[in-house]
C-alpha cells in the first residue's frame, strides 16, 4: 500500500568512498551504509537521504540538498575552512560576493557548492 509517511530523497554519485568522506568528515553528517551496499545520510532534523553509486554518473545540474543556516556568511567560512569551494557560478550566472554568497531580495541568502560527484548542494539563510 502506498504511504506518503515512508518517502525519502535519492542521488547518485561515481565514487562511494568520496562521498563517505566528503559527507562524513568535510560536513560532519551521520553517514551508515546500509544493507544493499548504498550510503545513507541522516540529517539532524530526521529522515534519510540515499547516496547509490552510478557508473555512468551524470552530476546533477540543480541544487540535490539545501542546508538551512541562521548565518550564511558563518556557514560559507567555515565550509570553506573545511576545503569546500562555496563560488562555484560565476557572476553572470548569479551575481555574488566573492565567496560565492548571493544575496537577492527575491529570496533568501544562498551559496552553492559540490560534492566529489559534482553535484549542487548549498547553505541557505533561513
Amino acid at each position: 500500500m502506498f504511504s506518503p509517511h515512508a518517502a525519502f530523497s535519492s542521488f547518485s554519485v561515481d565514487d562511494l568512498a568520496a562521498a563517505r568522506t566528503f559527507y562524513g568528515e568535510t560536513l560532519g553528517l551521520e553517514v551508515r551504509g546500509n544493507e544493499m551496499g548504498f550510503l545513507e545520510i541522516v540529517p539532524g532534523s530526521g529522515g534519510r537521504v540515499l547516496i547509490y553509486p552510478k557508473p555512468d554518473h551524470a552530476p546533477a545540474v540543480f541544487t540535490i540538498l539545501n542546508f538551512p543556516v541562521d548565518d550564511i556568511d558563518s556557514a560559507v567560512d567555515d565550509l570553506r575552512a573545511r576545503g569546500v569551494e562555496t563560488k562555484i557560478y560565476g557572476d553572470e550566472e548569479f551575481a555574488s560576493d566573492d565567496r560565492g554568497i548571493v544575496r537577492d531580495e527575491r529570496g533568501p541568502a544562498i551559496a552553492w557548492f559540490r560534492d566529489p560527484a559534482g553535484n549542487v548542494l548549498s547553505v541557505m539563510q533561513v
